[in-house]
């Protein structure tokens, strides 16, 4: 009798490396690999065609090496409860298996269909943890040792031969013209795949990291600097499990050697940090799934959606998805990530606060606009972060960054600016945070006339600011909304101090600080 087929549904999980789904499937039966280009997900506002050119050229390295273990990896378009019910048909599905994902809603509205069906059809579906997100978690009391726990598990290894299964058709890689999408407009994103992956990780763990605490938030230096592997996080070409080991590995070696520059050991220790902080957000979404699209603090529903949608919002949302606000570094952080893809993460939360703050702007419409930029997208930690610097999670420290005072601090010779903003090219450094205050003669010098050649500030930086401080506080100091505040700490705050469990404190994090 023929065993039935295991099937493995690739999801952001681009790899073979630490599968643990591989795994199991292949020790029950014959395995079929497949992936879905799926529709709903393909027309989501977020999704764009430089991710299906990362996403093909991760899935043409699965396919390669699963045939050389002797196992297939097909693909399909169409509905997933349509493309199951069809292989089911064809092949006789023994089981499914596959990864948690905590993706946008429609993956999660998909995931809930896709049980459905399996229910009905009597079918097996098996999940497994991926990350250090955990799923109908309780509380979030322990989760960091949780983390921990999770992430000091072995590797999971596959075996060298895969029982492989017949393979029904494929319709093979289907490039982004096929499926709608047009061409991709970042041809020099960092390029897909499990080895791509493994050579980033390995070239920032003993070349590049060195200087990482220190140049992490320059977008000059944190471009070689950073670890670079977003990306690869985000559609599974690597692990956490498997970079947080990689790095305490490393971290072991360093103490063993004569003479160690001990910066590394600081830079490995921050970047331990960061992957933890990666699965902490994503756990909000996890939780919490209306995040996408709703406030955490729902007293702030209404502070800026009336202005955001009229004349006035919508010419300023323009300008800034435009990279022609007026304010350099803003500007040249936005055209860098429309042109490449990435951006270092103290941009990225700056050009977040400036929309929200300067331009007073609801943050759901400027978050799709950078998700469907950031090849490294990851809808938790996203939709999250983006609502923490608008200042609507309610428990996190308000920064409302000086964009002049970025710009003097991370890019002080313009090299940054000037790249992606050549309108300022000849300007000298020291106007370059603030191009708009160059007397006239020294404008028509440069070849610079602003309000003509470069735009002028879209709204004054002083102004702005307090005018937001104003409309913060007036909902802030109200009692229910510190109460909103402290149910959002208890279930999504850190725990790396204990919580206050009073409803009637407002957590310790409720602070507006200076300018950034």
């Amino acid at each position: 009798m023929k065993a039935p087929v295991q099937l493995v549904w690739f999801k952001r999980d681009l790899r073979l490396a630490d599968h643990a789904p591989l795994c199991e499937a292949a020790a029950r039966g014959p395995i079929l690999g497949l992936y879905v280009y799926e529709p709903d997900l393909l027309a989501t506002p977020e999704f764009t065609a430089a991710h299906l050119v990362f996403i093909n050229q991760a899935l043409a390295e699965v396919t390669a090496q699963l045939e050389r273990s002797g196992a297939t990896l097909i693909t399909r378009r169409g509905d997933m409860t349509e493309v199951l019910g069809h292989l089911h048909r064809q092949t006789g599905l023994g089981a499914i298996w596959s990864h948690e994902e905590t993706g946008n809603d429609v993956t999660y509205r998909r995931d809930r269909r896709v049980a459905a069906w399996c229910r009905e059809q009597g079918l097996p579906w098996h999940e497994f943890r991926q990350d250090g997100v955990v799923r109908r978690l309780s509380s979030r009391d322990g989760w960091s040792r949780r983390w921990q726990q999770h992430m000091a598990q072995p590797l999971r290894i596959a075996p060298d031969h895969l029982p492989g299964a017949p393979a029904p058709e494929s319709v093979g890689l289907l490039n982004p013209e096929v499926l709608g999408l047009g061409p991709s407009d970042k041809p020099n994103a960092q390029r897909g795949g499990q080895s791509e992956a493994r050579r980033t990780l390995a070239s920032f763990l003993t070349e590049r990291g060195l200087h990482y605490r220190s140049a992490m938030s320059s977008p000059v230096e944190g471009w070689d600097a950073c670890s670079r592997l977003s990306p690869y996080l985000a559609w599974g070409c690597l692990s956490v499990r498997s970079a947080a080991q990689a790095a305490e590995q490393r971290r072991a070696e360093l103490r063993q050697t004569p003479g160690l520059d001990r910066r590394w050991l600081g830079s490995l220790q921050s970047f331990a940090s960061r992957l933890r902080w990666h699965c902490h957000f994503m756990q909000k979404l996890e939780d919490e799934p209306g995040i996408e699209f709703k406030n955490f603090v729902r007293a702030y529903d209404g502070l800026r959606e009336e202005f955001s949608a009229s004349p006035e919002g919508r010419m300023r949302l323009e300008a800034w998805c435009a990279g022609a606000t007026g304010y350099p570094m803003v500007d040249a952080c936005l055209r860098c990530v429309r042109a490449t893809g990435w951006l270092n993460f103290r941009m990225r939360a700056m050009v977040a606060s400036f929309a929200a703050y300067h331009l007073w702007l609801h943050w759901r419409e400027p978050a799709v606009w950078l998700a469907s930029h950031f090849l490294d997208f990851e809808p938790g930690i996203h939709f999250s972060q983006f609502q923490m610097q608008s200042g609507t999670s309610g428990i996190n420290t308000i920064r409302i960054y000086s964009p002049a005072k970025q710009a003097a601090e991370q890019d002080p010779h313009g090299q940054f600016i000037r790249r992606w903003v050549p309108e300022l090219a000849g300007v000298p450094d020291i106007w370059l945070p603030t191009p708009e205050k160059m007397p006239s003669d020294l404008q028509r010098r440069t070849g610079c006339i602003i309000g003509n050649d470069y735009p002028a500030p879209l709204v004054d930086h002083t102004n702005a600011v307090r005018e937001a401080r104003a409309h913060l506080a007036t909902v802030r100091r109200r009692d229910s909304t510190r109460q909103e505040a402290r149910r959002v700490f208890l279930r999504h705050g850190s725990r790396k101090r204990p919580p206050v469990r009073s409803a009637s404190r407002a957590p310790r994090q409720l602070v507006l600080p200076g300018l950034g």
